[in-house]
């Protein structure tokens, strides 16, 4: 069974120099149908605005994966990680028994757009942990890549969780087919264009919400680029 959740019925807030649409409750946003989906917690897509940022503030017992589209992420944290972002990259941070860390946007005249991907851990009290990786394009172009999983993988980070993350870009005749387990949930988060998924079309910000669902199939692209989360139930 597919849900599908349009990119307008998500949380939003404007802070000025913070724009954020919340997929799943978050701050002042609450939706008690929309807590998280399986052990997936938060999607943010955030717009800073240039010269500002987040401040130092903490985490704990968390998975926190970051994935720049446009400008650059400048991050810093109480592991001593003093790190640039950007597009194409795919950065995890394991909160676990806590961890203070910044973002901020420091080019002038050039916002920086990215997604805050939060996914519970399949346990607490792990030590801290940081990982960055460049996802070559081409990995993506038309394809499903393994961009964060449990298990060490080619392109992909390594976390903490019983999940998966995928990301493919499609455009016209471009397309990729998943093999699911029913037992377990999918989540499919529309990027940018516009996409099939299993016959339902999407456009960018919207999602698919799945269970009990076998098989993925991805078409029809216009400039798209898509994230698929493989979860526990």
């Amino acid at each position: 069974m597919l849900t599908l959740r349009k990119s307008l019925e998500r949380g939003y807030a404007d802070h000025g120099w913070l724009k954020s649409f919340h997929s799943f409750s978050f701050a002042g946003y609450h939706d008690p149908a929309h807590m998280g989906w399986g052990n997936l917690r938060v999607i943010n897509e955030d717009r800073i605005a240039p010269g500002t940022g987040f401040g130092t503030h903490g985490h704990q017992d968390m998975e926190i994966i970051s994935y720049v589209l446009s400008g650059e992420l400048a991050h810093q944290d109480s592991m001593g990680n003093i790190k640039g972002i950007p597009p194409g990259d795919v950065q995890r941070m394991s909160a676990g028994t806590g961890v203070r860390h910044s973002e901020f946007n420091h080019a002038p005249d050039q916002e920086t757009h990215f997604l805050q991907i939060w996914i519970l851990p399949e346990r607490r009290g792990i030590a801290p942990g940081y990982e960055q990786k460049t996802i070559p394009s081409q990995a993506k172009r038309g394809a499903l890549a393994l961009v964060a999983a449990p298990e060490a993988s080619e392109h992909g980070v390594r976390i903490h969780a019983d999940a998966r993350l995928f990301a493919g870009q499609f455009d016209a005749d471009e397309h990729a087919t998943l093999a699911l387990n029913p037992k377990r949930r999918v989540y499919v988060h529309l990027i940018k264009g516009e996409l099939l998924v299993n016959g339902h079309q999407l456009h960018a910000g919207d999602a698919l919400l799945g269970e009990q669902e076998t098989v993925l199939n991805l078409s029809q692209g216009l400039d798209a680029e898509v994230l698929v989360f493989d979860l526990a139930h």
